[in-house]
Formats: structure tokens, sequence, C-alpha cells
């Protein structure tokens, strides 16, 4: 699928771009492309650990709320930590008024999630979990996979994930799509900036990560009774994290069918959701309908934002 040219504006409400090699491989990419990017002077934009103050990066949120001109795409840089940070002073009421019913893609994952999920949760606001300046499009070996579901998600009004899964058969379940990354997730719970989501679809991933801790997180949700409105959950990646003899047979696929005996929820494998290189685009807060036949699972998306090329931008 070939993308037409689009706005990209840049936010980074996070880590500092400290591989600033895979900031301009991208500025490159996207400028190459045909895109006009915005806000690029955030790239080099540092204080402590963060792309710049908590001050500055708040600002940049909350002047999207004042843009006379919308672009088409709000782009994250990169994840790692300090969204959490900025999520009491953010201007949701001015964010809804401004950014809702619009053609417009938001779209990022990792410590982005904190972000996405407030907005959904605050302003009901679709986002798209998926790739990232930085990690994706500056990576040094573009993935075909991600960049195909990524323009796929934000231009198809409706759009279906097909993925082998050893999962077993599943009918066909609808329901509100959301999640992203795991921790982040477990970051908001028990804030005003945690969505109340029933006859949900949980879609989850994460890095570094070990079985165990993924484990814990799911119980919490589990216990807290987030789990009991779900319908069904999906699960992304889980990889940065090598098991030694200590583990002696705990895993990933240990702590999935805990999951499924403490909830009864179907609990979907294979994915490729997440951290790594090929990764599909989700669109936190539209409608889903999934189902698993013969070691194939389908999700079917719809409800979400697109971008529109007849329409002149407001």
């Amino acid at each position: 699928m070939m993308p037409v040219s689009r706005t990209i504006r840049l936010l980074a409400p996070s880590g500092y771009c400290y591989n600033q090699h895979a900031a301009a491989r991208a500025v490159k990419y996207l400028s190459g492309a045909g895109h006009r990017l915005e806000n690029t002077a955030v790239l080099t934009r540092r204080f402590q650990r963060f792309a710049g103050s908590d001050e500055a990066r708040l600002q940049d949120i909350n002047e999207l709320a004042h843009l006379t001109s919308l672009p088409d795409i709000i782009l994250a840089v990169r994840g790692g930590y300090g969204v959490t940070r900025l999520l009491a002073q953010i201007d949701y009421a001015g964010l809804q008024h401004r950014l809702n019913h619009q053609p417009l893609a938001i779209c990022g994952h990792s410590d982005f999630t904190a972000l996405q999920l407030a907005l959904l949760a605050k302003c009901g606001l679709v986002t798209f979990s998926g790739p990232m300046l930085c990690s994706n499009f500056g990576a040094e070996a573009l993935s075909d996979f991600t960049l195909e579901h990524f323009w796929q998600a934000i231009t198809c009004p409706e759009f279906t994930l097909t993925w082998k899964s050893h999962t077993v058969d599943l009918p066909p379940i609808e329901g509100t799509v959301w999640g992203g990354n795991l921790a982040m997730i477990m970051t908001l719970t028990g804030t005003p900036w945690f969505p109340h989501i029933d006859d949900g679809i949980l879609v989850i991933e994460d890095i570094n990560e070990h079985p165990f801790r993924v484990e814990r997180m799911l119980l919490q949700l589990h216990q807290s009774g987030v789990l009991a409105r779900q319908r069904a959950i999906v699960i992304g990646n889980f990889s940065g994290i090598k098991l030694t003899d200590y583990d002696d047979g705990f895993s990933f696929d240990t702590a999935w069918q805990t999951l499924r005996d403490a909830t009864g929820l179907p609990v979907i494998c294979g994915l490729a959701f997440g951290h790594d290189p090929d990764t599909v685009t989700l669109p936190l807060g539209a409608q889903g309908r999934l189902h698993v036949v013969n070691g194939t699972a389908q999700l079917k998306l719809r409800g979400h934002p697109t971008l529109r090329a007849d329409l002149p931008r407001q």
C-alpha cells in the first residue's frame, strides 16, 4: 500500500531521543517519501533523561488543542518514561473538543500507552498503538510488515488482522479493543486515567518483563475486577527475556494458562504486536470482532478515525 503525502507532527512526551542516528534515518525516510514533518525540534531537546522538561513536554501535548490546522498523523518519537508525570495537567477538555471526530491518527506504543489510555478514558479519543519514529521508521532495516499494517489501519475504515494461533476454536465475539503495553496499563490502575471498558477485547504486549512479572500484573487486573468486564484477551509480543534453570519449566505459556484458569476468559496468543520489528497497528477504543477457527485467529476492526485525502484539514 503506497501512502499519499501526509503531514506528520512529532510528539516526544517521554524519554530523550538518545539514538539520533535512528531519528535522522526516520526523518530522511519519511521526508523522502513525500511527507511533511512538524515539530522536529523535539528530537534534540533534552532535560535529564527526558525529551525536555515536564513543562515543555506538557506544552507539546496541550498545544494540540489549539492548532489552527491539524496534521494527518501525530507520531510519538520514542517511549522510555515520562508520560505519567504529565497526566494530571493535560487539557483533556480542550483536546476532546479539538481532536474528537477528526480524521487524525495519533500513533505510538510503550510509555505512550499511558497517554493513549488517558485520552480514551477522559476524551473518548481513539488512538493507534503502533510504530514510533525512532524504533520503527528509523530502523536500519524497515519492516514492510509494520509499514503495510500501519497504513492499512489509519486509512481503512474497516480492516481484518489474521494470524496463526494454537488457541482452541473461539466463536465470534464482539467488544471494544483496548490495551497496549501491559506495564503502562498497570501504572494507571486505580487512577482517573484508567479507562472503564465493559465487554472489552484486551490486547497486551511488553518487553523485558519476565513471565512471573507478567502473570503478577495480570492477576492484579483480575483481582481488581478489570478482567471480569472483558470478553477476551489477545497476547502480543513479550520479548527480551531469557528463561533460566531457576524457572524450572515456568514460562509465558504457564502464565497464559494460569490466566485462563483464573478468569475463564479465552486467551488468544500469537499476534505480532508490540516492541518487535514486525508489529500490527491497533486502534485503541475501536470495535472489534474476534474469532478463531482451525488455528487461525481473525480480528476485524472498525469505528476508528481514518485519514482522508478528499477533504481539507479543519
